[in-house]
């Protein structure tokens, strides 16, 4: 199996002191893809991978798909990922790095989210797909890199920071700045001396292992979008005499505005470019029928479709999904008849005011 050797550049430095990282984080203007933009580049992978009607060429973009998901969850070197054994190697919520040379040592044990080693685990068992792997992720390694390149110039990236090794780069980095302990950092990417005191505290290898496992489980659970929660990217702050207009792009590229009082702008410290988490209570959010949406001054409009009604005595539930798979829950009284003529499969608008929308920023 033919291996690349372009992971290991000087670019790809085997330890890496706290300075070296920090001087080496990129400026939100330099050449690494933030968190909204690596999820709009996995939306990317997923529709190319179903757009074909081919189940033989689907299947072959379904494993280039699984490399990406790899790199982009472990942070791991594309020639780490391709010599792995996908039915062996990748347990549950772990996935054993093996030595380059020796492809026998595990040299780490990374953690990813629970819901995507559900994913991994699905697509494992197709037996269509399993046959595709018959030689693991035997795929030459600058056919990989090319396929990188396109689904980054798809999304409006310059090709190269969709490339394996900028994807890596960018995984560190959002773990950087999400806060988690730079030792933990540089122990899920494999450099070999860890600096323990990095972040003036001691970290057993225990502790690092729990510090990973929470990190990765909260991050995750951010980035499903939560019913009625949006984590995002703020894209535009429109600041008045009381009050200010704050705009979020979520991980779907979807727009949410909310309306809060400027005393809270400077409290919360916000500006263009931080990422935030947007709610909206599901009593707020109102649904109307039909696939245009006139005469309607509401800040928030989102198209989706429902997907669930749960009738009470005193109150109904409909449940609508966004095209990024985001779930809105919306509330109204069972007697005033408002969900009257909505059903399950409908297309509808999700409608709310941006005066109802929360932001929670993260520390």
């Amino acid at each position: 199996m033919s291996t690349s050797t372009a992971d290991n550049s000087p670019h790809h430095p085997a330890a890496v002191s706290p300075d070296q990282v920090d001087t080496s984080l990129p400026t939100e203007d330099g050449p690494c893809l933030d968190t909204v933009q690596l999820a709009q580049l996995e939306h990317s992978f997923r529709r190319w991978v179903d757009d074909t009607p081919r189940r033989d060429v689907r299947l072959a973009r379904r494993r280039i798909l699984l490399v990406f998901l790899l790199i982009r969850y472990t942070g791991a070197k594309l020639n780490e990922i391709l010599q792995l054994d996908p039915f062996t190697d990748i347990d549950g919520q772990t996935v054993c790095i093996r030595d380059c040379e020796t492809e026998e040592t595990c040299t780490r044990t990374v953690v990813i989210a629970e819901a995507l080693g559900r994913e991994i685990g699905t697509t494992l068992l197709d037996p269509d797909f399993r046959r595709t792997l018959a030689n693991r992720f035997a795929v030459d390694p600058a056919f990989v890199r090319r396929k990188f390149y396109e689904r980054a110039e798809a999304c409006g990236f310059p090709k190269h920071l969709g490339g394996p090794e900028m994807i890596r780069r960018a995984r560190a980095v959002e773990l950087v700045r999400g806060n988690m302990p730079l030792p933990a950092v540089q122990k899920l990417l494999g450099h070999a001396t860890p600096s323990l005191t990095a972040a003036q505290v001691s970290f057993s290898e225990e502790e690092l292992g729990q510090v990973t496992r929470l990190f990765i489980e909260r991050e995750s659970s951010r980035k499903t979008s939560a019913r009625n929660s949006f984590f995002g990217k703020i894209v535009a702050i429109e600041p008045g005499d009381v009050q200010a207009r704050i705009t979020l792009v979520n991980l779907g590229g979807h727009r949410v505005a909310s309306i809060i009082t400027r005393e809270s702008l400077d409290r919360l410290g916000l500006r263009p470019g931080r990422l935030i988490t947007a709610e909206v209570k599901a009593p707020w959010i109102v649904l109307h029928r039909g696939q245009t949406l006139s005469g309607c001054s509401a800040d928030n409009r989102l198209l989706g479709e429902i997907v669930r009604i749960n009738h009470g005595a005193v109150s109904s539930e409909y449940v609508v999904r966004l095209d990024d798979h985001t779930e809105l829950c919306a509330l109204t009284s069972t007697s005033d008849g408002d969900g009257a003529g909505l059903a399950v499969g409908q297309q509808v608008w999700a409608v709310f005011n941006g005066f109802a929308v929360i932001l929670h920023a993260d520390d």
